[in-house]
């Protein structure tokens, strides 16, 4: 990965991220770090279930990356909550 792909993903991983946690109503309890780190785990998790039913993954920095991105990581915030049984995420 060069560097212009390595900043690729952590703006897009904020920016998904950051999108994830307005939704999930998340926001006050994570910080830029942890958008970026939700952003960046919900770019794979969302390029795997996109792959699974045959639409491309992230593939760049474009809308369609940050979509995948996004869906993703609201996949991954609503995992969380459900395998903590708890309404708030990180409280």
């Amino acid at each position: 990965m060069d560097q212009m792909g390595f900043f690729a993903w952590i703006i897009i991983g904020a920016v998904a991220g950051w999108l994830a946690s307005k939704v999930m109503k998340t926001n006050r309890q994570q910080g830029l770090l942890m958008d970026i780190v939700v952003g960046v785990l919900g770019a794979f998790i969302g390029g795997f279930l996109f792959n699974q039913f045959g639409a491309a993954g992230a593939t760049g920095f474009n809308i369609w990356s940050l979509f995948v991105a996004f869906t993703g990581a609201v996949v991954l915030l609503a995992g969380i909550r459900l395998m903590t049984g708890r309404r708030k995420l990180f409280a």
